[in-house]
Protein backbone atom coordinates (compact mmCIF):
# COMPACT_ATOMS: atom_id res chain seq x y z
CA UNK A 1 0.00 0.00 0.00
CA UNK A 2 3.02 2.24 -1.24
CA UNK A 3 -0.42 5.25 -1.68
CA UNK A 4 -0.61 5.25 2.26
CA UNK A 5 3.15 5.77 2.91
CA UNK A 6 3.27 9.68 2.49
CA UNK A 7 -0.38 10.23 2.47
CA UNK A 8 -0.28 12.31 5.27
CA UNK A 9 2.49 14.55 3.39
CA UNK A 10 0.20 15.29 0.57
CA UNK A 11 -2.75 16.20 2.93
CA UNK A 12 -0.87 18.42 4.64
CA UNK A 13 1.33 19.65 1.17
CA UNK A 14 -2.03 19.66 -0.51
CA UNK A 15 -4.00 21.91 2.43
CA UNK A 16 -1.12 24.08 3.48
CA UNK A 17 -0.41 25.14 -0.18
CA UNK A 18 -4.58 25.48 -1.12
CA UNK A 19 -4.58 27.82 2.01
CA UNK A 20 -1.75 29.72 1.00
CA UNK A 21 -3.39 30.40 -2.30
CA UNK A 22 -6.84 31.47 -0.44
CA UNK A 23 -5.21 33.64 1.83
CA UNK A 24 -3.02 34.96 -1.03
CA UNK A 25 -6.17 35.60 -3.55
CA UNK A 26 -8.24 37.13 -0.31
CA UNK A 27 -5.50 39.47 0.42
CA UNK A 28 -4.77 41.15 -2.83
CA UNK A 29 -8.54 41.84 -3.41
CA UNK A 30 -9.09 43.06 0.26
CA UNK A 31 -6.08 45.51 -1.19
CA UNK A 32 -7.01 46.59 -4.46
CA UNK A 33 -10.53 46.95 -3.22
CA UNK A 34 -9.55 50.25 -1.79
CA UNK A 35 -7.46 51.52 -4.33
CA UNK A 36 -9.84 54.49 -5.76
CA UNK A 37 -10.02 52.80 -9.53
CA UNK A 38 -13.44 53.82 -10.47
CA UNK A 39 -14.12 50.44 -12.83
CA UNK A 40 -11.88 48.38 -10.92
CA UNK A 41 -12.86 49.07 -7.51
CA UNK A 42 -16.40 48.64 -7.78
CA UNK A 43 -16.17 45.11 -9.77
CA UNK A 44 -13.70 44.25 -6.71
CA UNK A 45 -16.38 45.11 -4.42
CA UNK A 46 -19.08 43.14 -5.86
CA UNK A 47 -16.82 39.61 -5.21
CA UNK A 48 -16.98 38.33 -2.07
CA UNK A 49 -14.01 36.80 -0.05
CA UNK A 50 -15.25 36.70 3.57
CA UNK A 51 -15.44 33.10 3.12
CA UNK A 52 -11.47 32.66 2.85
CA UNK A 53 -10.74 33.11 6.42
CA UNK A 54 -13.14 30.47 7.51
CA UNK A 55 -12.34 28.14 4.98
CA UNK A 56 -8.51 28.20 6.17
CA UNK A 57 -9.00 27.55 9.80
CA UNK A 58 -10.79 24.47 8.63
CA UNK A 59 -7.81 23.81 6.55
CA UNK A 60 -5.88 24.11 9.57
CA UNK A 61 -7.54 21.96 11.70
CA UNK A 62 -7.29 19.45 9.02
CA UNK A 63 -3.82 20.35 8.95
CA UNK A 64 -3.56 19.31 12.60
CA UNK A 65 -5.19 16.53 12.85
CA UNK A 66 -3.38 14.75 10.08
CA UNK A 67 0.28 16.55 11.43
CA UNK A 68 -0.47 14.68 14.49
CA UNK A 69 -0.56 11.17 12.62
CA UNK A 70 2.79 12.48 10.15
CA UNK A 71 4.26 13.08 13.95
CA UNK A 72 3.96 9.57 14.93
CA UNK A 73 4.79 7.49 11.61
CA UNK A 74 7.97 9.38 11.51
CA UNK A 75 9.20 9.35 15.25
CA UNK A 76 8.65 13.65 15.98
CA UNK A 77 5.58 13.12 17.80
CA UNK A 78 6.01 14.28 21.12
CA UNK A 79 6.79 11.77 23.96
CA UNK A 80 8.63 11.74 27.15
CA UNK A 81 10.87 8.31 27.22
CA UNK A 82 13.77 9.86 29.06
CA UNK A 83 13.25 7.39 32.20
CA UNK A 84 12.04 4.37 29.58
CA UNK A 85 15.25 4.82 27.74
CA UNK A 86 17.37 4.45 31.33
CA UNK A 87 15.64 0.72 31.54
CA UNK A 88 17.15 -2.35 30.27
CA UNK A 89 16.46 -3.87 27.32
CA UNK A 90 13.08 -6.08 27.82
CA UNK A 91 11.79 -3.73 30.30
CA UNK A 92 12.32 -0.58 27.83
CA UNK A 93 10.49 -2.61 25.23
CA UNK A 94 7.44 -3.48 27.07
CA UNK A 95 7.12 0.23 27.87
CA UNK A 96 7.46 1.03 24.31
CA UNK A 97 5.06 -1.62 23.12
CA UNK A 98 3.12 -0.18 25.83
CA UNK A 99 2.85 3.38 25.30
CA UNK A 100 2.26 2.72 21.73
CA UNK A 101 -0.66 0.19 22.16
CA UNK A 102 -1.88 3.05 24.63
CA UNK A 103 -1.51 5.74 21.98
CA UNK A 104 -3.47 3.61 19.55
CA UNK A 105 -6.34 2.66 22.22
CA UNK A 106 -6.40 6.20 23.21
CA UNK A 107 -6.46 7.90 19.07
CA UNK A 108 -8.91 4.73 18.73
CA UNK A 109 -11.44 5.95 21.35
CA UNK A 110 -11.42 9.66 19.85
CA UNK A 111 -11.81 8.80 16.62
CA UNK A 112 -15.03 6.90 17.76
CA UNK A 113 -15.84 9.47 20.24
CA UNK A 114 -15.50 12.07 17.19
CA UNK A 115 -17.51 9.57 14.32
CA UNK A 116 -20.30 10.04 16.90
CA UNK A 117 -20.53 13.20 17.57
CA UNK A 118 -19.87 13.69 13.79
CA UNK A 119 -23.01 11.81 13.19
CA UNK A 120 -25.00 13.44 16.25
CA UNK A 121 -24.04 17.12 14.28
CA UNK A 122 -25.05 15.48 10.64
CA UNK A 123 -28.74 15.01 12.38
CA UNK A 124 -29.24 18.71 13.25
CA UNK A 125 -28.48 20.03 9.33
CA UNK A 126 -26.17 22.50 11.22
CA UNK A 127 -23.85 24.40 8.61
CA UNK A 128 -20.87 27.07 9.19
CA UNK A 129 -21.46 30.79 9.62
CA UNK A 130 -20.03 32.16 6.69
CA UNK A 131 -19.37 29.06 3.96
CA UNK A 132 -22.80 27.43 4.86
CA UNK A 133 -21.46 23.56 4.60
CA UNK A 134 -22.56 21.16 6.49
CA UNK A 135 -20.40 21.00 10.03
CA UNK A 136 -20.22 17.25 10.10
CA UNK A 137 -18.09 17.93 6.82
CA UNK A 138 -15.29 20.43 8.90
CA UNK A 139 -15.68 17.44 12.18
CA UNK A 140 -14.44 14.81 10.11
CA UNK A 141 -11.11 16.05 10.75
CA UNK A 142 -11.26 14.48 14.12
CA UNK A 143 -12.39 10.36 13.21
CA UNK A 144 -10.55 10.12 10.35
CA UNK A 145 -7.47 11.95 11.67
CA UNK A 146 -7.76 9.98 14.99
CA UNK A 147 -8.07 6.83 12.60
CA UNK A 148 -5.41 7.60 10.74
CA UNK A 149 -3.24 8.28 14.13
CA UNK A 150 -4.24 4.51 15.38
CA UNK A 151 -3.09 3.45 12.75
CA UNK A 152 0.03 4.65 12.72
CA UNK A 153 0.67 3.91 15.88
CA UNK A 154 -0.01 0.52 15.04
CA UNK A 155 2.11 -0.27 12.46
CA UNK A 156 4.77 1.47 14.90
CA UNK A 157 4.15 -1.12 16.92
CA UNK A 158 4.61 -3.60 14.65
CA UNK A 159 7.52 -2.21 13.26
CA UNK A 160 9.11 -2.18 16.59
CA UNK A 161 8.00 -5.93 17.33
CA UNK A 162 9.78 -6.91 14.22
CA UNK A 163 12.78 -4.76 14.26
CA UNK A 164 13.25 -3.31 18.19
CA UNK A 165 13.33 0.16 16.17
CA UNK A 166 11.67 3.19 16.50
CA UNK A 167 11.39 5.92 13.64
CA UNK A 168 13.66 8.19 14.28
CA UNK A 169 13.41 11.76 12.94
CA UNK A 170 16.84 13.13 11.54
CA UNK A 171 16.79 16.52 11.18
CA UNK A 172 20.06 16.64 9.07
CA UNK A 173 18.64 14.31 7.12
CA UNK A 174 17.41 15.73 3.36
CA UNK A 175 14.90 12.88 1.38
CA UNK A 176 16.62 12.08 -1.97
CA UNK A 177 19.69 14.42 -1.34
CA UNK A 178 21.89 10.88 -1.17
CA UNK A 179 20.62 9.61 -4.88
CA UNK A 180 21.40 12.67 -6.16
CA UNK A 181 24.81 12.86 -5.13
CA UNK A 182 25.51 9.15 -6.65
CA UNK A 183 24.11 10.46 -9.76
CA UNK A 184 26.95 13.12 -9.52
CA UNK A 185 25.05 15.63 -9.05
CA UNK A 186 25.66 18.59 -6.60
CA UNK A 187 24.66 18.67 -2.83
Amino acid sequence: MKFLDHLEEWLIATLMASATVIIFVAVVHRYLSGLPIPVVQDALIRINTSWAQELCIYMFVWMAKFGAAYGVRTGIHVGVDVLINQLNTPWRNKFVIFGLLAGATFTGIVGTLGASFVYQIAQHSSTSEVLEIPMWMVYMAVPLGSYLMSFRFLQVTWAFVRTGELPKHDHSFVEGLDEEVAAGGKA
